[in-house]
């Protein structure tokens, strides 16, 4: 079987052109995967939100992150990245985080050059540490991996406090400390991309569509074929699922309480999954057959009526 990090290489070696997903549950990576994507990443936020309830300004700690991640990493059989933050600490700190990941099944990770306690990308009052810390960092990142093919993504916030200069000579010295992909996050503009593409030289460049269907202030819609034709190689989509999730179970309740309100039962299939769509998806068929061949006679009697 294929190492999920080999398949990660292999893809972005490959590939016209990937876009990953943002997973942060089950659903929603088995979904991504059902949906036919050769890739996923994981949001940070989006875990934070969702496990914790609460913002991503750096509340969630190595050891939740990690933990979840397995976890998914588990449940589907595509390549998965994940979103390590800026590393839990020193470049030393880094090592064992990057370890920790890839331990946990993961095909590489997001590091990004934010201070401590860090924040959302696209949140006012982000700060970055040095040009040299990070570098230190990815560094250390390459050091750790026991797999050459784990990819280290070097993300860098750096055009929102240095501009476009500050951020391409971060890029060029992450590249240079061996960087397997460069991550600028909350793009501005076509030139910015160009120059940041341009800066990574050979290292393929991703770059962060956030909601991937509807716009936000501080990255532009760009189209994919805009995307290719500018050199990069990646696009990652890590608000689009939880977004989506949010606005259906926002209508959802609502229509429950409707329901609550008029004691008249409406059936909206058009709203819902049905049980055989949830059992599907998450391999309901796969266990029973499963439990048929593991199971006792007298069990499988109990359970199915088989002799």
């Amino acid at each position: 079987m294929t190492k999920m990090t080999a398949a990660l290489r292999q893809l972005i070696k490959t590939s016209d052109f990937l876009v990953s997903p943002g997973v942060y549950d089950g659903y929603s990576a088995r979904l991504a995967e059902a949906a036919g994507f050769a890739s996923a990443c994981t949001s940070g936020a989006a875990i934070a939100n969702s496990l914790l309830g609460v913002e991503d300004l750096g509340f969630m700690g190595l050891s939740e992150n990690v933990a979840h991640c397995r976890n998914l990493a588990r449940a589907i059989s595509i390549p998965l990245t994940a979103d390590a933050d800026n590393g839990y600490g020193n470049p030393v700190n880094v090592h064992f985080t990057v370890q920790r990941f890839e331990e946990a099944g993961v095909a590489g990770v997001n590091l990004e050059d934010q201070v401590s306690p860090k924040r959302c990308g696209h949140m006012p009052g982000k700060n970055v540490v040095s040009c040299d810390e990070m570098v230190k960092k990815v560094e250390a990142a390459c050091l750790a991996r026991r797999d050459d093919d784990f990819v280290i993504i070097a993300r860098t916030d750096s055009l929102a406090l240095e501009g476009i200069e500050g951020a391409v000579a971060r890029v060029k010295a992450y590249v240079a400390a061996g960087a397997d992909m460069i991550f600028p996050d909350a793009v501005k503009s076509r030139e910015q991309i160009a120059r940041i593409v341009e800066a990574a030289g050979d290292v393929p460049v991703t770059v962060n569509m956030g909601f991937g269907i509807r716009s936000r202030p501080t990255t532009p819609l760009f189209s994919i074929p805009e995307l290719k034709s500018l050199g990069v190689k990646r696009v990652s989509l890590p608000r689009m699922l939880p977004a989506a999730s949010i606005k259906a179970m926002t209508l959802v309740l609502k229509e429950m309480k409707t329901v609550i309100e008029t004691g008249v039962p409406v059936d909206r299939p058009d709203l819902l999954a049905s049980i055989e769509d949830i059992w599907s998806l998450m391999g309901f068929d796969e266990a029973q057959e499963l439990e048929r061949k593991l199971l006792t006679t007298a069990e499988r009697s109990e359970r199915y009526g088989e002799q």
